[in-house]
């Protein structure tokens, strides 16, 4: 279509194929509707993001859509609401029938569709379900900053640091040595087939680990904090590294920040990124001073001006948390004058200066009862 100079979208898409899937595709009507209609709408999407791309950046970072293989990746297909039933702790799916589910539908409200997907030998269903936004109760309105890292996955600017299970790193041997198997087995025969399933069920399994882990530490950051600070990172950029790329990959710091952006609305947080190419590691927070010196290897940071020393990824959360309150000061400082010519505090205004006046101790490294703050940890 590309090359005949037609744009691809859902409908040219969908009447290309249903000219041609009765006579090449006829196992296509022995499955439910849904499954191809959501490729369809799936693809399309991709198609239209690559044109966009294409015509803004002149192709040179425009990705071409590529296409999964049965087996080789996730698999997995929509179900839309219609076509399934959920009775007690069973699944009504078309063309198959009832199968039973591991546990009951935890969630009351309306049912808008449903996932059904495969791990290595385990399926799974994902039922999307729109329930009462109900607001959560936070412990405080406190403002916290976040540095990202492996040697800590996440440091904060209380002194707090959390460490990630490295799921890959612990099993990396079993996985090399199920790979070698997996290598040495003929192509196409049943042993390789088995082979297949052992290293597909460790890769979930390690899987399983970091995003649990995942998901406990975001959920809890921001059920404790009202406002999130963390730095603006080319996580993609970082796996050129080919000396850090696994170690990053292992600790998913890119997903620990699509998390905490997406939580942290629907629990009425709001996360703050700073500039990526902010010095919060190189900046002496207390005089301001640059070591341009301090190496990955340094993990104590050393002020070359007043000779202030702290631990290196504290020093850097607690820098973006003060950037972060300034940029939050800045953009949402006082705007409105009253009729005297004084500037008129408005609601947002009042906000950001208590949120500057609540992270000035963390930021600062001093104790609550030094600042006269209260205990945020």
């Amino acid at each position: 279509m590309l090359a005949a100079g037609e744009k691809p979208n859902v409908f040219v898409l969908k009447k290309a194929l249903n000219a041609i899937k009765g006579e090449h595709f006829p196992w296509m009507y022995e499955v439910t509707k849904c499954a191809p209609e959501a490729a369809l709408a799936d693809l399309g999407t991709a198609f239209a993001n690559y044109l966009r791309d294409l015509h803004r950046k002149g192709g040179r970072r425009a990705k071409r859509p590529t296409f999964k293989k049965k087996g080789r990746c996730r698999d997995s297909f929509y179900v839309s609401n219609d076509q399934f039933v959920i009775e007690g702790q069973q699944i009504r799916l078309p063309h198959i029938g009832f199968v039973p589910m591991r546990e009951r539908l935890r969630c009351d409200g309306r049912i808008m569709g449903a996932s059904v997907s495969r791990e290595a030998d385990r399926w799974f269903v994902a039922v999307q379900v729109d329930v009462e936004d109900v607001p959560i109760q936070r412990e405080n309105q406190a403002p916290v900053g976040i540095d990202l890292g492996i040697a800590h996955a996440a440091t904060l600017s209380t002194g707090k640091a959390y460490n990630a299970p490295k799921s890959l790193a612990k099993n990396l041997r079993k996985l090399r040595r199920l790979s070698r198997g997996l290598s040495r087995k003929e192509k196409g025969s049943r042993n390789r087939q088995k082979a297949q399933m052992r290293v597909a069920r460790l890769h979930r399994h390690i899987a399983n680990i970091r995003r649990d882990w995942t998901h406990k530490l975001t959920t809890n950051l921001v059920r404790r904090y009202g406002v999130i600070v963390l730095e603006d990172l080319a996580v993609g950029n970082l796996m050129h590294n080919r000396h850090l790329a696994r170690a990053i990959a292992d600790v998913g710091l890119g997903e620990l920040r699509r998390q905490l952006a997406y939580k942290a609305p629907a629990h009425g947080d709001r996360v703050v990124f700073v500039g990526r190419f902010f010095p919060s590691s190189k900046t002496c927070r207390r005089c301001g001073a640059r070591n341009d010196d301090l190496t990955l290897a340094d993990r104590i940071f050393v002020c070359p001006a007043c000779d202030h020393r702290e631990d290196r990824d504290l020093h850097a959360s607690r820098n973006i948390l003060r950037e972060g309150l300034r940029i939050i000061q800045t953009t949402e400082g006082p705007s409105e004058s009253d009729a005297c010519g004084q500037v008129a505090s408005t609601k947002r205004s009042r906000f950001a200066r208590r949120l500057v006046e609540a992270g000035r101790a963390q930021a600062h490294g001093k104790t609550p009862k030094e600042s006269g703050g209260r205990e945020y940890v």
